[in-house]
């Protein structure tokens, strides 16, 4: 009775803070103009589907996503085990579903210890890459401090689960074996069945039922860390990966969203539509300078971003030695969204109208926007579909357009393209061929 009290008070605890946490990154997102999901919703399924269930764009570069693999079966199956966990914790019982599911029951919890020793194993190899190999991509600038941090408290954070589990699992064993009350038979675990006499066998019950009772707690006790932890983390995409991959761009990547404004306008000058005279003299903003001006879709996938670096990894623009970084750019994103989220909780400044006197060109440089070459590498690198191109292009339309700013070798090609409808200087008007 008294575990399960102390049980429900965590996990209620836990329940508040993980409510307080996720609320507060979908108030965030919501700052974003609204876009709707344009096009097959078939086709929305199938990138759900493939891509984020199925890491099929992981499988490009085939050592670290079989690893990844690992670790993510491991998670999602574990989750059975979980339940029967929450479902004990609650209900005071000891392995719940055991009896009911007999010898289906010992397959699903053999299969489990199988895939945690596998993840075990892919966890340290990616704590060794990060660490002692130091794959290039995980060392860039925007990884020093805090992310370079978060991606290895995750890492141990998935040790600690393992831990747990063998514990647990171990520890019932040997109970099992000396036929020890409430702990029924439940057949021989694959890994546990030898590793838990091996490590624990020599201990006295009390010692074990200590073990085996550390463990099951240690096991929920970081799921539930996780719950918590996971709204302030990059590894919030083991959530958003879904709602991300389902709100991505289905238009080829080489098309460019056009603006219809600038639309109309080429039109005028081109002959092809007259001027509306009842039209506003002011001219409107184009593209975005801050996250209000960015869509809903822009600001998830901020928040979606892994942080893998795939993308800065791919950009031919940083492979040169210029300061682009797509993955800096999406980190940039997030951290002004938190930003403006702190401040408007906080009361400092109004929602309906804020202005701190900040923008994401105080994080954004205009040196990184000019060297993209909107090539969609970064597109095509990422493992669930996030567009740093979208945002980039924005900025910089904002930049150009609204600012009237640029590189100033950039001008003469605007000055022609509005003079004489192309690219290069010309001393006659492009269609003049036509008139001959």
């Amino acid at each position: 009775m008294l575990q399960s009290i102390l049980f429900i008070a965590v996990l209620s605890a836990s329940g508040w803070f993980a409510w307080k946490g996720y609320g507060r990154v979908w108030q965030n997102i919501r700052r974003g103009k609204s876009v709707s999901a344009a096009g097959s919703s078939a086709a929305r399924w199938r990138n759900v589907l493939l891509v984020a269930f199925g890491q099929k764009k992981m499988f490009k570069n085939l050592l670290p996503a079989v690893l990844h693999l690992f670790i993510y079966v491991a998670f999602v199956i574990t989750q059975i085990e979980l339940i029967e966990i929450m479902v004990d914790g609650l209900s005071g019982h000891h392995r719940f579903f055991a009896p009911h599911l007999g010898g289906f029951y010992t397959f699903v919890i053999s299969f489990i210890e199988i895939l945690s020793v596998l993840a075990f194993f892919a966890t340290l190899i990616f704590l060794a890459r990060r660490n002692l190999l130091r794959v290039p991509r995980f060392h860039k600038p925007e990884m020093k401090g805090w992310p370079f941090r978060d991606a290895n408290l995750i890492l141990l954070g998935e040790i600690i689960l393992i831990v747990g589990i063998f514990c647990m699992n171990g520890g019932d064993k040997v109970l099992q074996s000396r036929s020890v009350g409430h702990y029924a038979l439940t057949g021989d675990f694959a890994i546990s069945s030898w590793l838990g006499p091996a490590l624990f066998g020599s201990l006295p019950d009390q010692a074990v039922i200590a073990v085996e009772r550390f463990g099951w707690w240690l096991h929920i006790l970081t799921v539930f860390g996780f719950l918590v932890y996971l709204p302030y983390s990059k590894h919030l995409h083991i959530l958003l990966a879904f709602p991300n991959t389902w709100y991505a761009r289905l238009t080829p990547k080489g098309q460019l969203a056009n603006m219809p404004d600038i639309q109309k306008e080429v039109r005028i000058m081109m002959g092809l539509e007259q001027p509306d005279p009842e039209a506003p003299a002011e001219l409107p903003e184009f593209g975005a300078n801050d996250i209000f001006s960015l869509s809903r879709t822009n600001l998830l996938q901020a928040y979606s971003c892994t942080e893998c670096g795939r993308c800065t990894a791919a950009c031919p623009a940083n492979l040169t030695g210029k300061k682009l970084s797509p993955r800096k750019i999406m980190m940039d994103v997030r951290d002004r969204t938190e930003e403006v989220g702190r401040n408007i909780s906080a009361g400092t400044y109004p929602a309906a109208e804020y202005n701190d006197g900040k923008s994401l060109f105080d994080r954004i440089s205009p040196e990184e926007l000019h060297a993209c070459t909107t090539c969609n590498a970064c597109v095509e690198a990422c493992p669930i579909l996030i567009n740093p191109l979208d945002i980039i292009l924005q900025l910089r339309r904002y930049e150009i357009l609204t600012q009237s700013a640029g590189p100033a070798d950039w001008l003469p090609m605007f000055n022609s393209i509005e003079n004489n409808g192309a690219a290069w200087a010309m001393s006659e008007d492009r269609d003049a061929w036509r008139q001959e």
